[in-house]
């Protein structure tokens, strides 16, 4: 998390009302605001890294001791199922980790269609965004070497790898995830954003570049 002051309660309120016996590692990219107080109470671990989604991400693997590993991003809303919804998915042998279906927590027809697309395209293609609370078993994560630490891109590129090495589920539950993004920066200047990073992303174009280009990602 980053100064995620006004949401983190609600992320781990919801994770613990969908996984109650879950271990619950936050870990802070150098908050500046109350998150932290806020979030001490309310996980059994948290921890400090370096900022920068996949290096907090692999920062929180590495503290926690469970089979399977879920990485939820601090303003994202997991259903009453959470667990069971997981559990079930990794039940199949040949299954290696997966994703939610994702909605934005807004109501406009607009970001139902973006959630909708975003849901549909991963589930045609077998990658995720962040947003989607990925899972993965942990000794696949050991063995893909966690998130590669990239300054974009990161959730695709894993995404990538894993879908080479096993089954990858793609759950119809829905976690819900903010739409600020798209209502501060348009919601037509953020799809067409996201789409160039995609594409120049899998043609090739370094993501520190793409970071560079897209400064404001983040």
């Amino acid at each position: 998390m980053l100064n995620e002051s006004p949401r983190i309660a609600g992320t781990l309120n919801a994770i613990r009302r969908g996984a109650r016996d879950a271990e619950i590692i936050v870990v802070d990219g150098g908050s500046s605001d109350a998150s932290v107080a806020i979030a001490r109470p309310l996980c059994n671990v948290l921890i400090s890294a370096s900022r920068g989604r996949a290096r907090q991400m692999n920062a929180g693997a590495g503290a926690s001791h469970g089979d399977a590993l879920v990485f939820v991003h601090a303003d994202t809303i997991v259903p009453r199922t959470f667990a069971n919804d997981i559990a079930t998915a990794l039940s199949d042998p040949a299954v290696v980790g997966g994703r939610f279906d994702v909605k934005l927590d807004a109501s406009a027809v607009a970001y139902r269609i973006i959630g909708a697309m975003i849901s549909i395209r991963s589930r045609i293609s077998r990658t995720a965004t962040g947003d989607q609370a990925i899972f993965v078993r942990r000794d696949v994560f050991d063995r893909l070497g966690g998130f590669p630490e990239l300054e974009l891109c990161e959730d695709l590129e894993f995404s990538r790898r894993l879908k080479r090495v096993g089954r990858v589920a793609c759950l119809r539950t829905y976690v819900t995830t903010s739409a600020r993004r798209w209502g501060r920066d348009g919601v037509v200047r953020t799809v067409v954003r996201m789409w160039m990073i995609r594409a120049m992303y899998l043609m090739g174009v370094p993501a520190a570049r793409l970071k560079r280009m897209y400064s404001d990602t983040r």
